[in-house]
């Protein structure tokens, strides 16, 4: 995607005084899921001698405890896409009391949040969409407050525009991957393939998800189901991730017979070893913007076969570092996972088109490098009531 200058605003207060930006991230949700990852990165890429972050979720967890680890001052409150008085009255106390500069929202119900608090203290707003599409709450809230709307992917970045987003508070930054975290590597002695008694020449493949419905996890197990028949018996299937479609997954693989062929591994701690214990990974989502989770098994070396929906095209080169099929069209990636299986060179040359894709097109640094340029032309302006200004790097199609 080419980048364009519209405008440049004028600096904030705190780049001008030669003090730390403050940031409030408000996080509408504290899973273990894509957008806590991304906001967890945000916080390890910002530099510490130019920004100061505060942070907001709605309840304690181990991502609040990941965010304390890192530096940010956690307040954890309730945030319903209906925000009560007390909580915003409470917030905006927060905000003028401690400086911050800018709000940072991540989902609708953080956006609602954050929207009110930046009325009423005069402190312009930002919004990362980290999913394909701008929610109904989030164009209110938009249109309302005037906030400024980051999505991560071009469809998203159109869709916005289609639905009356304003182009001047509109750009995209997309996702990026840590290439230096995530990369090849030899398979670990311990780990998943211990849990499953495994050899090391064996193929696994892994689907890397939360076990939601927008995921199609059992798009994956019936794909599964229809490819098994003749694949040696070593051949194994892990689903990691944790979610409210487990139980339902749990009695899907005893419908189909699956047992002895997928593991359901729940969550899974040291993610870049793991994909290093596995041969393809399947991505069978029914909505996405641009996963994670995708695009951190790219970086590993690993070939991927992945649905063609939101901003996953935009990572995928089809038929060079992966397949793309269409949503739901299991049949397609039944067929393709059993010639990927099939065929050990052409994994070998799709796994390192994949990972010189992520390194040349999208690595982490560059990506965090534009939030955080934006972050700074947003922040409010030395004098008077903030002016949220045409921005940079808005994204448009190459």
């Amino acid at each position: 995607m080419e980048r364009k200058t519209v405008a440049v605003a004028k600096p904030g207060a705190a780049a001008a005084a030669g003090r730390r930006l403050h940031v409030l991230e408000f996080v509408g949700n504290a899973i273990v899921g894509g957008m806590e990852r991304w906001v967890e990165r945000l916080l390890e890429h910002l530099p510490r001698d130019r920004f100061r972050v505060s942070l907001l979720c709605p309840y304690e967890g181990r991502f609040s405890t990941a965010m304390r680890a890192l530096g940010a001052e956690v307040f954890c409150v309730p945030m319903p896409e209906d925000p009560c008085w007390s909580v915003v009255q409470m917030v905006q106390a927060l905000v003028r009391s401690s400086g911050v500069d800018l709000l940072h929202a991540h989902l609708p119900n953080a956006h609602a949040l954050a929207g009110l608090v930046s009325r009423l203290s005069d402190v312009p707003l930002l919004s990362t969409i980290h999913g394909r599409q701008i929610t109904l709450l989030d164009l209110e809230v938009h249109r309302a407050v005037r906030s400024h709307l980051s999505v991560v992917c071009r469809h998203s970045y159109y869709h916005a525009l289609g639905i009356g987003v304003d182009m001047r508070r509109l750009s995209c930054e997309p996702n990026g991957v840590d290439t230096r975290c995530f990369h090849p590597g030899p398979r670990p002695c311990s780990g998943l393939r211990a849990r499953l008694d495994l050899a090391q020449d064996a193929l696994l493949v892994g689907f890397v998800g939360r076990l939601s419905p927008e995921k199609g996890p059992e798009q994956f197990l019936r794909a599964v189901s229809l490819m098994q028949e003749g694949l040696p018996d070593a051949t194994r299937f892990v689903m990691v991730g944790e979610g409210p479609m487990k139980a339902p997954l749990e009695a899907e693989l005893a419908r189909l017979g699956l047992g002895h062929r997928v593991l359901l591994a729940g969550h899974w701690d040291d993610m870049p070893a793991l994909y290093r214990e596995l041969d393809l990974l399947v991505s069978a989502s029914h909505s996405e913007a641009m996963p994670l989770a995708l695009m951190e098994a790219m970086a590993s070396g690993l070939p991927v076969i992945a649905t063609r929906v939101g901003g996953i095209p935009e990572i995928v080169q089809h038929g060079i570092s992966g397949w793309l099929v269409a949503a739901r069209d299991i049949e397609d990636i039944a067929e393709r996972m059993r010639q990927m299986l099939g065929q050990p060179d052409l994994r070998q040359r799709m796994g390192t088109a994949a990972r010189q894709d992520m390194v040349d097109r999208l690595d982490l640094r560059p990506s965090l490098d534009r939030v955080a340029a934006l972050m700074q032309t947003l922040a409010r302006p030395v004098h008077g009531p903030h002016r949220l200004e045409e921005v940079s790097a808005v994204g448009r199609a190459s």
